[in-house]
């Protein structure tokens, strides 16, 4: 078989991890006898520069195309002081929205041996082991009317969900949960804002389709307090647009790096898959950033986008073994040890599936 993939080097970083990850990609689909056909395309910054446009009309028909989406990263300050409608991130946005993918699923991890490379003490970090189910395609994002009056000093957002949007994800939350330790934790902030009323009301509906789950209810800012003191008591985290942002970003910090976070992005059509960590414009070009979190969006892509459960698994198993090893990529090395690069990193793992398959077998079952 042969997958078509899109690939969406983007801005900063973008193109050294997506590099990084597709070898992975490449090593892991040749070893199980799978064709990768990976044809790259602009977005973001680069596509603006290119094009004009921050999602090029061939670009967003190439991923409408696809088997699945990845994309490396978007965001240029270049582009700060410009219209919304040549911002990099509006590209993004624009790109999520034509791709129906409104369930952004983040998970993270403690990672074995990593515990001094994250702020956490390490009995408080032990244990951490969640997945953040963010809606995508709603909320203030997306939301109308919205408006910008600088020289008057006046800004307009607004934050708008219905039930079919919320009822969507819940299920999808829940579905999750009952794979993982059955407990679901809805975050709103209900107290202030009508449209978590809605939220509130729509999720307990929901909640009574999964009786073997555990709902709780709690509100943005205490879950942000929980997330540092106590966030192995955490399982799936279910939140809209602007909270899942922020909230998943915090989870990228308690396991040590945001650069260590995959994400995908479900929908009816093809999925996007993306490192959580954004374009980093002071790293680029310097091959020092670290592409575990693209190579593990890759894996989701395999598993998640592709129903390819094995590879997946095979990719997940390396990146352990290579960081058994002690390789660390700069924001992860600690006492000295001399940081390995981007490049470097992606090899190893790409050699350590290699090494797998000559010297035992790939994982049988998904993990």
């Amino acid at each position: 078989m042969a997958l078509r993939i899109a690939v969406l080097p983007g801005d900063g970083i973008g193109p050294e991890v997506t590099r990084a990850a597709l070898g992975v990609l490449r090593a892991a689909c040749t070893l199980e006898g799978i064709d990768v056909e990976a044809a790259e395309h602009p977005v973001g910054g680069t596509a603006i520069r290119a094009t004009g446009s921050p999602l090029p009309d061939a670009t967003l028909a190439a991923c409408l195309a696809a088997d699945a989406v990845f994309l490396g990263a978007v965001g240029d300050p270049a582009f700060d002081a410009e219209p919304r409608e040549r911002k990099p991130e509006t590209g993004l946005l624009r790109l999520r929205k034509a791709l129906g993918v409104f369930a952004n699923v983040r998970p993270a991890k403690a990672v074995p041996g990593l515990a001094a490379a994250g702020p956490l003490r390490p009995e408080i970090a032990a244990g951490l082991d969640l997945v953040v189910y963010r809606e995508l395609t709603g909320g203030l994002y997306f939301g109308e009317p919205r408006s910008l009056d600088l020289s008057a000093g006046h800004a307009v957002n607004t934050l708008p969900y219905t039930r079919e949007e919320i009822e969507r994800i819940a299920e999808l939350a829940f579905r999750a949960a009952e794979g993982r330790r059955r407990h679901v934790t809805s975050i709103d902030k209900a107290n202030v804002l009508e449209t978590s009323v809605l939220w509130r009301r729509v999720v307990t509906e929901v909640a009574t389709r999964h009786p073997s789950v555990r709902l709780e209810h709690q509100y943005v800012d205490s879950c942000a307090m929980a997330l540092v003191l106590a966030p192995s008591r955490f399982d799936v985290l279910l939140t809209e647009n602007l909270f899942g942002d922020i909230l998943s970003d915090l989870a990228g910090a308690l396991v040590g790096s945001l650069g260590l976070l995959p994400s995908a992005s479900l929908g009816a059509g093809p999925g996007l898959f993306e490192p959580v960590h954004g374009s980093a414009p002071t790293l680029a070009g310097k091959d020092v950033a670290n592409p575990i979190g693209a190579i593990l969006s890759m894996a989701m892509l395999l598993r998640d986008g592709c129903r390819l459960p094995r590879p997946a698994a095979a990719i997940e198993a390396a990146v352990e073994r290579v960081l058994a090893t002690e390789l660390r990529t700069s924001d992860l090395a600690t006492n000295g040890v001399a940081p390995a690069s981007c490049s470097a990193f992606g090899s190893a793992v790409a050699d350590a599936l290699h090494r797998a398959i000559h010297g035992s077998t790939l994982p049988e079952t998904p993990r």
